[in-house]
């Protein structure tokens, strides 16, 4: 298939052209805090809107198609969750094929199952269960994703997560590179009384430093609690904050979200109280608004109607590289 064909066929058929200012959307709100003193609930958000992406990845699509959340969770701008399914014995691996990525950094994190990724820049890797990806695209990179060997043959448990980070202007044509994190390099703070463990992937919690380095204030948080597990902690009021329950249940300032949820946080002032009905695993997203006008067209995400149009340019005239099928 021709490039230009690639760009403009089905393959891409989820592309999605957006036009924002994000400007003025938190401040005034930012200023308020909640009457009973936690941070108020924007929404909570069930599994819906479920499609495959390549032949192996059934995700549920929580934004940019979520309810218009995508001008709620700058930086963040989408969040695709493969809740647990079960693959069946294989000599043929499932995935995506190859694709390009500009503008973004994309983070993939495997919950159950392996994932084997090669790239145009000549990076190879393995994701496992526990592991992180994060891989910046910035100005321009060829990917692609797949079942890796040993799970294909097996199969069984398969658990995802992609995240894709806008860049901001000024980093947009940053080099592409990766930072893979596994599980055993996360920084973990065990919580008191046997409540679990939080993972700090990025930011920083309670004076403790994620391991990813970023372009713009993000915290970023794999959490880990144990049945019966009650927590209370802040994130910046100004900053978009939102929750993915992947695995278990639990209230989250008293708005109840069972798996496979997502708790949409509003930008004030206030704790963030959780408690485990059972033993839960969150995403927790906090970012500072890039407040930047944005065009998106597939897997590239700019800042204006030409930069797009010169991404698809690029891509066509094979400035982003080669990656055999």
């Amino acid at each position: 298939m021709e490039r230009k064909e690639f760009i403009r066929s089905g393959i891409l058929a989820s592309a999605f052209v957006y036009m924002r200012s994000l400007f003025g959307t938190t401040a005034k709100a930012a200023e308020k805090l909640s009457a009973t003193g936690y941070r108020g609930v924007e929404g909570v958000l069930s599994p819906t809107n479920t499609h495959m992406v390549g032949n192996g990845f059934k995700v549920m699509n929580f934004f940019p198609g979520g309810k218009g959340f995508v001008e709620r969770m700058s930086p963040f701008f989408l969040l695709d969750f493969n809740a647990e399914v079960n693959y069946p014995p294989s000599e043929i691996s499932r995935g995506v094929g190859v694709h390009p990525h500009r503008g973004i950094e994309t983070i993939t994190f495997a919950y159950k199952g392996s994932v084997e990724h090669h790239d145009s820049k000549g990076n190879h890797g393995v994701i496992k269960p526990g592991d992180i990806q994060w891989m910046t695209a910035g100005g321009g990179v060829l990917h692609k994703e797949y079942h890796e060997q040993t799970y294909t043959k097996s199969g069984g448990a398969f658990e995802m997560l992609q995240l894709w980070i806008n860049l901001p202007k000024a980093h947009k044509m940053t080099p592409a590179k990766y930072q893979s994190i596994v599980h055993t390099e996360k920084p973990a703070i065990q919580l008191p009384a046997n409540m679990g463990t939080v993972y700090v992937v990025a930011g920083e919690y309670n004076g403790v430093k994620g391991v990813a380095s970023t372009f713009s204030p993000v915290h970023m948080y794999d959490m880990h609690l144990n049945a019966g597990a009650d927590l209370r902690f802040t994130l910046p009021a100004k900053f978009n904050t939102g929750i993915l329950i992947v695995d278990g249940a639990v209230s989250i300032n008293d708005h109840t979200a069972p798996e496979n949820h997502y708790v949409q946080l509003k930008n004030e002032a206030g704790d963030i109280h959780i408690k485990a009905t059972k033993n839960t695993i969150l995403l927790v997203l906090s970012g500072e608004p890039l407040n930047e006008p944005y065009v998106s067209y597939g897997p590239f995400v700019m800042n204006t109607h030409d930069e797009i149009k010169q991404a698809i340019e690029d891509y066509n005239a094979g400035k982003f590289g080669f990656l055999a099928d």
